[in-house]
């Protein structure tokens, strides 16, 4: 019988999951056995899991958890180096070069476990199965507003927490857009067709920004864009990868531009095939914007977990596309779990 674990997230401000007691219950129709952990900041209450009749376990107990299960998660685990013999589903970000993600495979490698990245799980088509596109989008934007009207004030943007629903994610900014006056930035979306543009497109749309909507056509030249430096907000919603083209360069911080928010939703920092090159960090939720130039200000956020400032419809949300998904995770040897496997493999000789 197939084991799934379910982790509790011990990340920072997240409290998204994976998996909906409704999924649970597929599940264990379905003949799995499942196992979730306790948690202290999962958006959605233990009680609906409890309800299910699955196993339930003390919080953060996976690492002893029995090697046959396959234990899911979202973001990162603990970085303390210790050896992983588990089967993991989660988002590595081990894939491009990153230098924590060397560690995390290095740290599968000593166990002899093997990493599913979430990131690349997809279908024959090799469009991903499941991601959180959408509303990490909506919230980028959110973010990057509130950048800018903090701009308005003379001011850099303080922390940002979580809200109850989107509409109460609509109220606040639509109030803090309102101090600032009537005038509103010019957005640039640059992959506007995907889910990520498409939230980030839908935020500010509601917000009364005009957008300019950017896809595959419109960069396919691969540059210079400045376009993009003639716009108040640039929002990037294309991952980084081999190939992909610079939308900001290093000397967009003295050039001429009218731009003074980049909202990096996609959040790749430390990959060299990143598109924008005037930073070199992620930012957080205590401290969302990074000041990369003063005269114009120029400032960047991205934040590579802000589907979590709105846990319970981005849970929800990503729960539906990926069940599909966990109910075949009993033949790891095919479709999307054996693709991903493969990836592994190759990627994890190289270590």
């Amino acid at each position: 019988m197939t084991h799934i674990w379910v982790r509790a997230e011990q990340r920072a401000n997240e409290e998204r999951t994976g998996i909906t007691p409704k999924g649970v219950t597929a599940l264990m129709a379905a003949g799995f056995r499942v196992t979730v952990e306790e948690s202290h900041v999962r958006a959605i209450p233990m009680d609906g899991y409890r309800a299910t009749g699955c196993e339930i376990a003390a919080e953060n107990s996976w690492p002893d958890a029995p090697r046959d299960a396959i234990i899911f998660g979202l973001k990162e685990l603990p970085e303390d180096g210790t050896p992983l013999p588990h089967r993991h589903i989660l988002f590595g970000h081990a894939y491009k070069g990153q230098p924590a993600g060397q560690v995390l495979l290095q740290r599968f490698k000593a166990g002899g476990g093997t990493l599913y990245d979430i990131e690349y799980l997809v279908d024959e088509t090799g469009r991903r199965v499941a991601a959180f596109g959408y509303w990490a989008g909506y919230a980028g934007a959110a973010v990057a507003l509130k950048c800018w009207a903090a701009q308005q004030r003379g001011a850099i943007a303080g922390p940002v927490a979580k809200y109850r629903g989107k509409q109460a994610l609509l109220d606040d900014l639509g109030a803090e857009l309102a101090a600032t006056g009537p005038n509103r930035p010019r957005a640039i979306v640059i992959g506007a067709k995907g889910r990520v543009g498409s939230g980030a497109s839908d935020l500010c749309e509601a917000m009364g920004v005009a957008v300019t909507k950017w896809d595959m056509a419109e960069t396919a030249h691969g540059g210079p864009f400045p376009e993009v430096l003639a716009h108040e907000l640039f929002l990037n919603c294309i991952l980084a990868q081999p190939g992909c083209p610079v939308f900001v360069p290093a000397d967009a911080k003295t050039a001429p531009r009218a731009l003074t928010v980049i909202g990096d939703i996609a959040c790749d920092p430390t990959s060299e095939f990143s598109p924008i090159k005037v930073y070199d960090r992620a930012t957080d939720w205590d401290a969302p914007a990074l000041r990369v130039a003063d005269n114009p200000v120029l400032d960047v956020t991205a934040i590579d977990n802000l589907p979590s400032l709105l846990p319970v419809e981005s849970s929800e949300d990503f729960a539906g596309l990926l069940l599909p998904s966990l109910l075949t995770l009993h033949d790891l040897k095919a479709g999307v779990w054996g693709r991903a496997k493969a990836l592994f493999d190759q990627h994890i000789a190289r270590v």
